[in-house]
């Protein structure tokens, strides 16, 4: 890497100019809380500053091409989302759900230059000190640095970070005829036939700590084993008995009684009609045949009206 990366040297007016913004860019975030998706808990948002985020954007644009990521990565990857993840396991009896325990912010400079070696990018001391200061966020002074949920440049070097996992993991699963997909820190691993008995907990945390010397774990208390006997699902989305997609009949009932409260004026509120647009079409396109019960029960023209207003 060279200064500053090619980066739009507008922005700077020298290489000084450059690396003392580079030097304080871990201090420059703002930190925020959001709900977790079925949980009370909160997760932390670290946003970069404007400045920061345009030269985030503009390093991994031009780096990304020499960053592989895997076939079996579904999030933050183009033309792939979560119902094609899902669509992946739609015909397996059993279904194991893994997740990582604090994935983004277990990422930490080593881990990163370490894969950049083993796709033989190698970066001289100085790129690497600067690298770390532009990608990586400081919670404190005495904090180490990590990976930022909130960073434009995060997801690709996540997904780039876990490339030669992926490609263990995978090759692992097909050797005893298991589908494996993974949507950020979300791993799916199923398969047609009773698999339980291999372990593979044990086997993913075991290639974690060869790959990234124990600093990526699981968080045990999120593992599921999933049978056609309860609920199969992968990222949020249903997997029916007879082989469909679905958005589950809690989620179902939930859009019928707010499209029966649009319909009795019980429901006005602009941000709410709003909401509901968004899930129904969320709903639509993982399960389009849900358009056509709704269309039946309400009427096309009510339909209508709630998508368009």
């Amino acid at each position: 890497m060279s200064y500053p990366t090619n980066i739009n040297q507008q922005k700077f007016k020298n290489k000084k100019s450059f690396l003392d913004f580079a030097y304080s860019a871990p201090y420059k975030y703002k930190n925020y809380y959001i709900p977790k998706r079925n949980s009370t808990q909160k997760r932390l948002i670290s946003q970069p500053t404007a400045e920061l985020k345009f030269v985030q954007k503009d390093v991994i644009n031009q780096l990304s091409a020499f960053l592989p990521i895997h076939n079996c990565a579904y999030a933050y990857v183009k033309n792939r989302n979560i119902k094609d993840n899902a669509e992946l396991h739609r015909h397996s009896n059993y279904v194991l759900k893994l997740d990582f325990k604090h994935f983004f912010h277990s990422i930490r400079p080593k881990i990163l230059f370490n894969q950049l070696e083993h796709h033989q990018i190698k970066l001289s001391e100085i790129d690497q000190t600067i690298l770390s200061f532009i990608f990586f966020w400081r919670e404190k002074k005495d904090s180490p640095l990590k990976l930022s949920i909130g960073a434009p440049s995060s997801p690709v070097l996540s997904n780039f970070i876990m490339y030669r996992f992926d490609e263990m993991l995978n090759q692992l699963c097909e050797k005893h005829q298991c589908i494996y997909s993974r949507y950020a820190d979300d791993i799916t691993i199923s398969s047609k036939y009773h698999f339980y008995d291999l372990n593979f907990p044990q086997h993913v945390q075991n290639l974690l700590d060869q790959e990234f010397q124990g600093k990526i774990k699981l968080n045990t208390q999120k593992t599921k084993y999933l049978t056609r006997k309860h609920r199969r699902f992968v990222t949020g989305i249903t997997l029916t008995n007879d082989a469909k997609l679905s958005i589950g009949r809690q989620q179902k009932r939930l859009l019928s009684a707010k499209i029966h409260h649009f319909k009795i004026n019980k429901l006005n509120d602009e941000q709410q009609i709003l909401s509901l647009k968004g899930q129904l079409a969320f709903a639509f396109y993982i399960q389009p045949e849900l358009k056509v019960q709704f269309s039946r029960k309400y009427g096309e023209e009510l339909l209508h009206k709630i998508m368009s207003d």
